[in-house]
C-alpha cells in the first residue's frame, strides 16, 4: 500500500512543480514585457504598462511562494507508515471517493482508479482529520462512512 501512496505522493509532487513552472514562466514573461516597454510620448501610457507588468509579476511571486509552501509540506509527509487513523500522508477510502490526505491537487488519475488529494486544513480534511474506519462526518449535507484508513 505505501507503493500506492508513493505514486499518489509523486502525483502531487509533479502537480506543485507544474505551477512553481507556470509562475516561473509568467514571471518571466512579464519581465521581459516590461524590459521591452519602451518610453513613447504619452508618459502615462509607459507608465500604466510598467505597473501592470509590476502587478502581473507580483501577482505569479505571490503564487509561486505558495507552490513553493506546498512543496515543504509534501516534503514533510511521510507515506510509509500506516495508521489507524486518517492524518497527514493517509489514504482515506469512504462510500463516497478515495482521499489521499496531503495537499490540495483536487483529482489524482492512477491506474484507472480516482483519487482527491485533499489538504488537512482543507474543510473536508478536517473532518476527515483523526477519524477511523466505521466512523463517518457530514459535509455539505452529505454524509461519508470511512471505510479504511491506509
Amino acid at each position: 500500500m505505501s507503493d500506492l501512496k508513493a505514486k499518489l505522493h509523486t502525483l502531487c509532487v509533479a502537480y506543485v512543480q507544474t505551477r512553481m513552472q507556470a509562475a516561473e514562466q509568467a514571471i518571466a514573461e512579464a519581465q521581459q514585457a516590461q524590459n521591452d516597454d519602451t518610453k513613447s510620448s504619452a508618459g502615462d501610457k509607459y507608465e500604466t504598462g510598467r505597473e501592470m507588468a509590476q502587478q502581473e509579476t507580483n501577482r505569479n511571486l505571490a503564487q509561486l511562494n505558495e507552490a513553493n509552501k506546498l512543496m515543504v509540506a509534501l516534503n514533510q509527509i511521510s507515506f510509509n507508515g500506516s495508521s489507524s487513523k486518517a492524518e497527514t500522508g493517509s489514504l482515506i477510502m469512504t462510500d463516497n471517493g478515495i482521499f489521499y490526505l496531503a495537499i490540495s491537487a483536487g483529482t489524482l488519475l492512477l491506474d484507472g482508479k480516482t483519487y482527491v488529494a485533499v489538504s488537512p486544513a482543507s474543510p473536508i480534511g478536517f473532518k476527515m482529520k483523526d477519524k477511523k474506519a466505521g466512523e463517518e462526518f457530514i459535509l455539505n449535507e452529505k454524509t461519508y462512512q470511512i471505510q479504511q484508513v491506509l
